[in-house]
């Protein structure tokens, strides 16, 4: 089961998230929040698989909340579900540590994916928020790491940056899970990013292809 911990300062918001995950076979909600304080310390007694945050809350938005369960709990997903999409909450939103960011307007049949690709290694972004976070890293600027990446990391790179999974870059490279696993680490650490998202937006930046040779 995915254990699903519900973050959100409207009730009504909580109760129509909880009452339509509850009907996927696979999914639990273990708990809700109605801020970030209480996401934090519930975070830390419940042990949830994912959140789903709120952005804008009372006494700690989703934000600070983010940052401090990710420096606790690294494990946990978070994903960002909110109905903001400027850039000024998308981009520090996923610096913060939110591997996900979708729009309070998703289809509910599309909110279970993308609950379920998060959970998965893939991408689980918005097209909006990936847009404002492709305009950041351009202004930013950062030097390019990619050729510090041996060949198969390079390799496992350009995988990831197609949203695949790390059993499927590992069927498509012939390669076990586990070498895959650390190949990731070594990028996360090479290129200085903490998550898959981050990494494919760095590729992206920095022109490394992806497509098939």
């Amino acid at each position: 089961m995915i254990k699903i911990l519900i973050v959100d300062d409207h009730h009504v918001v909580r109760r129509g998230l909880a009452f339509f995950l509850k009907t996927q076979k696979d999914m639990d909600i273990i708990g809700e929040a109605k801020n970030g304080k209480e996401a934090v310390e519930m975070a830390s007694a419940l042990d949830p698989d994912i959140i789903l945050m709120d952005l804008m809350m009372p006494e700690m938005d989703g934000i600070e909340a983010t940052r401090r369960i990710k420096a606790v709990h690294p494990g946990i997903q978070i994903m960002m579900l909110t109905s903001f999409s400027d850039q000024d909450q998308v981009v520090p939103a996923i610096e913060a540590g939110a591997g996900g960011y979708q729009l309070k307007d998703i289809e509910p049949d599309e909110l279970v994916k993308s609950i379920r690709k998060l959970l998965s290694g893939e991408n689980s972004l918005h097209p909006k928020a990936t847009n404002h976070l492709l305009t950041r890293i351009t202004k930013k600027e950062p030097p390019n790491k990619i050729h510090e990446l041996t060949r198969r990391e390079s390799e496992v790179l350009k995988e990831l940056t197609k949203g695949k999974s790390n059993k499927d870059i590992a069927s498509s490279l012939y390669i076990t899970e586990k070498t895959v696993k650390t190949h990731i680490s070594n990028i996360f650490s090479k290129l200085e990013v903490t998550d898959r998202t981050q990494a494919a937006l760095y590729a992206v930046k920095n022109q490394l292809a992806w497509k098939d040779e």
